[in-house]
């Protein structure tokens, strides 16, 4: 999971460390990569991992039309493993 240099700082995530991702519809655990590559603020999972299914973290609507699925975009929070 890309999580922001300055937001790793913030919340003391050292690069390579397990955290775990949690919004309101479920939790997993990644290892955090630090990187400039995501803004500050944002956090990014790609999806296709079965040891962190990113997918539980977001809500399973579908366009009405299409019947894909909306974008995956969920507000998220990083805690520290114990």
């Amino acid at each position: 999971m890309e999580v922001n240099p300055r937001d790793a700082a913030r919340l003391g995530i050292a690069d390579g460390e397990r955290v775990f991702v949690v919004s309101r519809r479920g939790r997993i655990q990644a290892r955090a990569w630090v990187t400039d590559r995501t803004p500050e603020g944002v956090v990014y999972a790609p999806f296709h991992f079965a040891e962190a299914p990113a997918n539980r973290l977001t809500q399973d609507a579908l366009d009405p039309i299409s019947r894909i699925p909306e974008y995956k975009v969920s507000a998220v929070r990083l805690e520290k493993l114990d």
